[in-house]
């Protein structure tokens, strides 16, 4: 076996700590806002692309690739030429949105968008 990882490989655990196994999964800069996206009905590559956050094109595909390999996303093709993909929360993913949700709440109050 060759001790070269992929890249979209996901990774041992630093511990055995959910907190730290969940942050491991989706606590980077851009996951969790993918899976927001996908929560709102975004399905398509371009359609992640108009958010207002700016997500880099290979970061996004990147995020992609990791967020499927782990269950938490699943693609299907939608057409093979030119090769093109839809995505959608497993129910794996689905399980997010309670944190998600914990997330607005806590930033509408607290952000300092909000004023707070």
């Amino acid at each position: 076996m060759s001790a070269r990882r992929s890249k979209h490989a996901i990774m041992s655990p630093r511990s055995r700590c959910p907190v730290s196994c969940t942050l491991d999964l989706v606590g980077d800069r851009w996951s969790l806002l993918v899976v927001r996206d996908l929560v709102r009905g975004k399905r398509r590559f371009a359609e992640f692309l108009e958010s207002s956050e700016g997500i880099p094109t290979n970061i996004l595909a990147d995020r992609l690739k990791r967020l499927v390999a782990a269950g938490v996303v699943a693609s299907t093709r939608y057409s093979d030429r030119p090769p093109r993909v839809e995505y959608k929360l497993t129910t794996k993913g689905e399980e997010l949105r309670p944190i998600l949700r914990a997330m607005v709440e806590w930033g509408v109050r607290w952000s300092v968008v909000s004023g707070q």
